[in-house]
């Protein structure tokens, strides 16, 4: 199976997550994957654009990037911004931290794409963005 690809750019508003979610959803189907594997997916594409918004650009606007790419029954998907960056990766992603508890957030979006896809990895400077990737294997039926 040859390398299937797309990439997205949209601005950082809270209305464009819906459409991350299920654009990224659209191109997994082609997996076939299970309705478990999809809400998986939706729900860890949900999580890191949430993230972008709320904490990489805070109050102010900026672009944020989907990359997407399917390799055999394997989903890669890149969440990306150039906001504020992330200072200590690892405190951020333990569970149940916020950098903004003042939202009322619940600091589970790292746990939530740690356990709905097969990986994740973050990486970030400061001042200079924030990049997420995350991959899921679709078993095929």
């Amino acid at each position: 199976m040859e390398t299937q690809e797309m990439t997205m750019e949209f601005d950082s508003f809270s209305s464009n997550e819906g459409f991350a979610r299920v654009a990224v959803a659209a191109f997994a189907a082609r997996l076939d994957p299970t309705m478990e594997e999809i809400t998986d997916i939706k729900t860890a594409v949900s999580e890191a654009v949430t993230n972008c918004i709320i904490h990489g650009y805070a109050k102010t606007k900026g672009k944020i990037r989907v990359e997407c790419k399917i390799q055999e029954n394997e989903l890669f998907i890149t969440v990306s911004d150039k906001g504020c960056g992330i200072a200590d990766i690892k405190k951020a992603m333990e569970p149940l931290y916020t950098s903004k508890p003042e939202l009322e957030r619940s600091g589970m979006g790292f746990a939530f794409m740690e356990a709905f896809m097969d990986e994740l990895r973050v990486s970030s400077i400061p001042s200079g963005g924030t990049i997420v990737q995350m991959s899921k294997k679709i078993e095929k039926k």
